[in-house]
């Protein structure tokens, strides 16, 4: 604020400004409500003495309360009482006062009103947020609760289900559940409660239920267009996510690619994992106690997913990436990992980030308030140079978010910073540093310091010349090497009437998945057209395509070779 901003433009999550009121008792009651506010959420600071309406200095006026008469009135005025911690502090030539209100296991009210922190605001609780936030905090599992409902209210397809995907799972122990009696399966994917009934999960996911539908899906040909599908899916709740996976299924186009190894995929224009994780953690972490279901809005290059209930304590669309959370509902959480269809704890939203980045699509949105929380998905057909530059990093790299992410940014940007990543990482400075530096060795090596930064402790990192040539089109910019890459394989085909990879190794000096990387952009661009009956190894030769320059372009005056250096 001493540099001339408003003392409201320093405001957060977890700070706030104010100033003395009309009186005293007044203005205690005021401290009161915006430290309640702060303990409900995530807990936070307020300064008191500062007015977050002026600039620089003069927003420093000072206070007079007493900080020990504030203390106990803020405990005295709070329901149940709030205890914090009132700090005394000199600054700018004016007394503060500094009031920590930590996050708190209750809610806390003022006057019989509940408030949480919500960005720069304080906004009310209903009576069902504030249920749902005492019992997340006090590690309160619904779906562990026994639901009181008989095993014999189980709908018989859904064991057939549970079985098929447990007989699918990797390792032995679960495929041998499969054939266990219902029963025992049951108990082993703890569906179970004590009394023999079964828990809220189990009644969830193998119950019928028409009265209340689990999931709304919406399909639209183009996202503005008229609906094609709209369906309610109700419980069994197993039923209605398998179905879900069905219907979004064979609604998605998918698009060939060949990988420099010669295998050929076929990419989904919404990749098939990051949209199960989406559908299947907006089911397993949905506020069971608050009404609604989980809509799915899909378009042929979007998919968006709402679920009711707000995020779980302590995550936010900043942090999601990186935050360790306890899951709303660990039961029934635990038995969706079970049965396959989610990935373990701590690693679903690392694939999401990962199969949207790794085909060239921006990574997943995500939005909430105390009422829902929303992750949108923006595909299309996929970015067959990203996909296959992905597919020859060393496998620990293709699927890691932060190799994926630092990629994505070079893509339409010639240099990068650690602190420009930082917010899209999710990380601080020094952790993003260490990363980009792990990424320019050679184990890695697609990215390297600028000249300039080479000996400094932040560096400037950029693509190396081998990448952006087998990025190819990707790369917005294009930077000279890609281009003269182009000009000296045109001349040797203009020359010779052909190329092939070896030629391309020694033309430019790279390794040999660079050079067939090279050649499948240029026959991308239909630049290059393949002229041999093999389809691999050193006898593939290509000639002049659709593309291929008819002439030399004519030289450039030296005035506009000059103005294009600049």
């Amino acid at each position: 604020m001493e540099d001339g901003a408003r003392a409201s433009s320093a405001e957060s999550p977890t700070l706030d400004f104010k100033t003395d009121g009309r009186s005293p008792g007044d203005t205690a009651e005021n401290l009161a409500e915006a430290a309640a506010c702060f303990a409900n959420a995530a807990g936070g600071c307020i300064v008191v003495g500062v007015a977050d309406r002026k600039a620089g200095r003069d927003a420093f006026v000072g206070t007079q309360l007493d900080p020990n008469r504030l203390q106990r009135r803020i405990y005295e005025v709070t329901s149940p009482p709030l205890i914090v911690t009132v700090e005394e502090h000199n600054w700018a030539e004016q007394r503060l006062l500094v009031i920590t209100a930590p996050r708190s296991p209750d809610v806390h009210q003022v006057k019989g009103k509940a408030t949480e922190r919500v960005g720069t605001a304080c906004e009310p609780m209903s009576a069902v947020r504030i249920a749902a936030v005492v019992a997340e905090r006090r590690g309160d599992d619904w779906s562990a609760a026994d639901s009181g409902v008989p095993r014999s209210a189980v709908v018989a397809g859904t064991l057939t289900e549970a079985r098929r995907l447990l007989a699918e799972a990797p390792d032995a122990e679960r495929r041998r559940w499969a054939d266990s009696s219902d029963r025992d399966m049951l108990r082993r994917l703890g569906l179970l409660a004590t009394a023999g009934t079964l828990t809220n999960a189990g009644a969830l996911l193998l119950v019928a239920n028409e009265a209340s539908p689990l999931i709304s899906y919406v399909h639209r040909r183009s996202r503005s267009g008229e609906l094609s599908t709209n369906q309610q899916l109700s419980a069994p709740g197993l039923t209605a996510l398998l179905r879900t996976f069905e219907l979004i299924e064979n609604r998605v186009d998918r698009t060939p690619v060949n990988l420099p190894n010669g295998q050929q995929l076929f990419i989904a224009d919404l990749p098939d994992l990051a949209v199960r994780e989406a559908v299947v953690n907006a089911f397993m972490h949905r506020d069971y106690q608050s009404t609604g279901m989980v809509q799915i809005e899909h378009s042929s290059t979007r998919l968006a997913v709402t679920s009711p209930g707000a995020f779980v304590l302590g995550v936010t669309p900043e942090n999601i990436l990186t935050v360790s959370s306890r899951p709303r509902n660990p039961a029934l959480a635990g038995v969706i990992r079970q049965l396959g269809l989610a990935e373990t704890a701590g690693v679903g939203v690392d694939r999401m980030y990962a199969e949207m980045v790794k085909v060239g699509h921006q990574p997943p949105t995500f939005t909430g308030d105390q009422f829902r929380v929303a992750v949108t998905l923006h595909g299309g057909a996929p970015n067959t140079a990203v996909t296959r530059f992905a597919t020859t990093l060393p496998e620990d790299r293709r699927s890691d978010p932060d190799t994926l992410l630092v990629m994505l940014a070079l893509l339409g940007k010639r240099n990068v910073t650690a602190s420009e990543l930082a917010p899209t990482l999710q990380k601080d400075d020094d952790e993003v540093e260490a990363i980009l530096l792990q990424l320019a060795t050679p184990a890695v090596g697609f990215i390297e310091r600028t000249r300039e930064s080479a000996n400094a402790r932040a560096g400037i990192y950029r693509l190396r010349d081998q990448a952006v040539a087998a990025l190819g089109p990707a790369v917005t910019y294009r930077r000279r090497v890609s281009d003269d890459t182009d000009r000296k394989v045109i001349e040797i085909v203009r020359e010779a009437g052909q190329v092939n990879g070896r030629i391309v190794r020694t033309l430019v000096d790279v390794d040999t998945p660079t050079a067939s990387r090279i050649l499948a952009d240029l026959v991308d661009r239909q630049i290059l057209v393949k002229t041999s009956e093999a389809q691999r190894g050193p006898s593939v030769t290509y000639g002049p395509g659709p593309q291929f320059p008819s002439s030399r372009p004519r030289k450039r005056s030296a005035k506009k070779q000059e103005s294009r250096n600049d």
